[in-house]
């Protein structure tokens, strides 16, 4: 394939099987798609595909998962540690080889615009694609989350980009879809040796590029001339982070999204949480990448680890990353297999 998009949709069902296969299973069948990674999380109760294909047959393929989803899961019903605003929560197109940024862009509009007059779901357009500023970061179009969306669609600043036939309908069932273009994101967690997902927040807040609301002596939130929050930013770039429980280990983990690993790698998002729970009395124990990764951040990360030394040492690519996965403890929860978890090792293996 040489015109290669990425797709990395993020539906809100990860404990039964029977629906995780059948949206699999319709991605899988699409031609000119290679679907690459399934990776389901009980406790998120989320589930991150990943498929990679010809432009055109990876939007048919998001489509058709998004059609079989909306099917399957009901948002009624449905509770998980992750933020979510629908049952297709997140639809990203991300260009690979061959496809430029624009390309992506347009095909989270079709998709956008298929979505919501065939299946009737609300679409908003999120990073690249975003057609206002508010609506570039993901977390401002979920705030609220699934069960303050009906409200949501009633605010005139949060309608809908893709709307159901044009006005602020709310579908109960499967709440909206958030679609967009973006650049390859790793989606990175960071194991803490505690149970207290508060003290997995605060770490969050001090790491993450958007950081925390400047406050007050009286404690109060700080606005600006406008009314808007001032933010203290954080001390890493390219970064968003979360805390979270994950209760299946009974860990509290720094949920960390790479959004450019080329500024903020995973072993400086890893080192810096280390250097912060030390501070907070806790120790990092590991990490764990959801979904795939690209081989130079691994890379990266071993020539880290190995420092001044590999300029003296016959050190391969298959070491470099060997040495990465030992050293930011990614086989700590599940063994890591690199010829499963590298996007080149697994679009080279079709």
């Amino acid at each position: 394939m040489k015109n290669l998009v990425e797709c990395v949709p993020n539906f809100s069902e990860g404990q039964d099987n029977n629906i995780i296969d059948a949206i699999a299973g319709v991605i899988d069948a699409t031609e000119d798609v290679k679907l690459l990674s399934v990776e389901p999380d009980r406790d998120y109760n989320r589930t991150v595909m990943t498929f990679v294909g010809k432009p055109e047959a990876v939007k048919l393929a998001a489509f058709e998962a998004t059609r079989v989803a909306s099917e399957m899961i009901d948002m009624r019903k449905h509770k998980g540690e992750h933020p979510r605003i629908g049952a297709v929560d997140v639809v990203p197109f991300v260009p690979l080889s061959g496809v430029t940024m624009e390309d992506c862009i347009k095909l989270a509009n079709e998709y956008g615009k298929m979505v919501s007059e065939q299946l009737n779901i609300p679409v908003f357009l999120y990073e690249e694609a975003a057609r206002k500023p508010e609506r570039k970061n993901l977390s401002n179009i979920r705030k609220g989350e699934y069960e303050a969306l009906e409200h949501k669609l009633k605010d005139p600043d949060w309608f809908p980009d893709y709307p159901i036939k044009g006005n602020t309908q709310f579908n109960p069932k499967s709440g909206a879809t958030v679609a967009g273009a973006r650049y390859f994101l790793i989606a990175y967690n960071v194991n803490l040796n505690t149970n207290d997902k508060n003290i997995a927040h605060e770490i969050a807040l001090r790491i993450r590029e958007s950081g925390r609301p400047m406050k007050n002596e009286k404690g109060e939130i700080v606005k600006d001339a406008l009314g808007k929050t001032v933010n203290i930013p954080g001390s890493l770039k390219a970064v968003k982070a979360m805390g979270v429980l994950l209760e299946r280990f009974n860990i509290a983990q720094v949920s960390i999204n790479l959004t450019n690993f080329n500024i903020t790698p995973p072993h400086i998002a890893f080192e810096e949480v280390k250097k912060e729970a030390q501070t907070l009395g806790v120790e990092v124990t590991g990490s764990e990448i959801i979904g795939l990764v690209p081989k130079d951040a691994l890379i990266a990360a071993g020539k880290f680890y190995l420092g001044e030394q590999i300029n003296n040492l016959n050190v391969s690519e298959m070491d470099l990353i060997n040495l990465a996965i030992q050293y930011l403890g990614l086989s700590q929860l599940e063994i890591f297999n690199p010829y499963k978890k590298i996007i080149e090792y697994m679009i080279e293996g079709e």
